[in-house]
């Protein structure tokens, strides 16, 4: 099976494939994202052309790497998400189908929100969106790993970097993150 990189026009091998540009916020990281974890031979049948920019051409749905979103009752998988740089782990959020093909169209991660039952983009009210740097997807097919340059700083919507700024110390709850800004002055709440 070989993947493409449609930026520097290069064929890689399954076992060999990773991107060749992860600083590049461009033209580029959609057709990345989707190029590089597509299988050729269903690429070349279904994908459309691309224009000179490299912008899919007509309204044609782009084929993408599919999930298992049988395995659960609801449809939803879980998405850990990870600061690119330092690995810390920022969120745990879910996914369907629809959350999934819109990140890996956009580049910007979107989960399903089971509150509010809806398609979420991460940031739309705070404008701390979170650019996907990276996806992984484990062997199983039902849960991903979004690496994410985290917008803003914070990922966290009571203000903090990380969802995860508690840490158990014996029987009591220990704030050990940085608060980056006020939810009240950002949501209103």
């Amino acid at each position: 099976m070989e993947f493409e990189c449609l930026k520097y026009s290069e064929k890689l091998k399954e076992g060999s494939v990773c991107c060749r540009h992860p600083d590049d916020y461009c033209k580029y990281r959609t057709s990345c994202i989707v190029n590089f974890f597509e299988q050729e031979n269903k690429r070349s049948s279904r994908l459309p052309a691309a224009n000179n920019d490299n912008k899919i051409q007509n309204n044609s749905p782009v084929p993408m790497i599919e999930l298992d979103f049988s395995k659960t009752e609801s449809g939803l998988l879980p998405a850990i998400v990870q600061d690119y740089s330092s690995g810390e782990v920022l969120m745990l959020a879910y996914i369907n189908s629809i959350a999934w093909e819109k990140t890996l169209e956009t580049g910007k991660c979107h989960y399903w929100s089971r509150s509010r039952n809806t398609l979420w983009l991460k940031g739309e009210s705070s404008g701390h969106v979170q650019l996907v740097r990276e996806i992984l997807v484990d062997c199983d097919e039902d849960t991903v790993i979004f690496k994410v340059e985290q917008l803003g700083g914070a990922a966290c919507h009571k203000g903090y970097g990380s969802c995860f700024f508690r840490r158990v110390e014996g029987d009591r709850l220990v704030v050990c993150g940085e608060k980056i800004f006020d939810p009240q002055k950002v949501y209103g709440k």
